[in-house]
């Protein structure tokens, strides 16, 4: 049994996260905001990849008063379990996902990972061991499955979408299309690493909406399961 895990990115028309030196860009808008708030309000947990903290130090907390609320009044906690994968323990101490709004933080991490980061880690959030040499991705999400997480939204970035992908581990995908070029092959796109090798291999979606929003359009997937 695994979470229901819901890709949530904001590209640009060529299909680039960020620059290629993985500095942040702003490429939606406030209604796009407000949504993407109200979807991590309404999960149980929001998921990044270690290369989003080292890049962007995101706190993933729920901006909105009334949306934490919200899940106070459902008896949760203000903001949903924050998660990084982080195969080698690289989180520094200081990232503003471990400090920032209450609520419980977990660092995924592999068996290989520094002893004496962990630990430290430990301090601020609960470490979870899930694989031997780098995290795996179908035993962590067993793993969050079994406390209690259900829903899980994923914010990124590239290298840890295209796992969850590769593994058959994602059921919908929203993505924000913003009215810009970044260019460059070495930027970020939605789903890095190798790649698939050929079109018995491609991840099949099916559109589901489609909406004008902000300065572009937000396109919604399922992603289609064969058999």
């Amino acid at each position: 049994m695994r979470p229901v895990v819901h890709v949530n990115v904001a590209m640009s028309a060529d299909g680039k996260l960020s620059t290629r030196e993985r500095r942040q860009v702003r490429i939606s808008g406030p209604a796009d905001f407000a949504r993407v708030d109200r979807i991590k309000a309404e999960s149980d947990a929001v998921m990044v990849g270690i290369g989003t903290v080292l890049a962007d130090n995101p706190s993933l907390t729920v901006k909105s008063a009334d949306l934490r609320a919200m899940r106070v009044a459902r008896g949760l906690p203000g903001h949903p379990v924050r998660i990084v994968v982080d195969s080698g323990a690289r989180t520094p101490p200081d990232a503003s996902i471990l400090h920032k709004g209450e609520g419980e933080r977990i660092i995924a991490c592999s068996e290989r990972a520094d002893q004496e980061k962990k630990a430290l880690l430990g301090r601020s959030a609960t470490v979870l061991i899930a694989g031997r040499d780098r995290v795996d991705l179908p035993l962590l999400l067993t793993l969050l499955h079994e406390r209690g997480i259900r829903r899980l939204m994923v914010e990124g970035g590239g290298t840890l979408i295209a796992g969850l992908f590769s593994g058959g581990l994602v059921d919908e995908l929203t993505c924000f299309v913003g009215n810009m070029i970044i260019g460059g092959r070495d930027a970020p796109t939605l789903a890095d690493g190798p790649g698939f090798i050929d079109e018995d291999t491609f991840v099949r979606l099916s559109l589901s909406g489609m909406e004008r929003m902000d300065e572009g359009v937000l396109l919604t997937w399922r992603v289609t399961r064969e058999g």
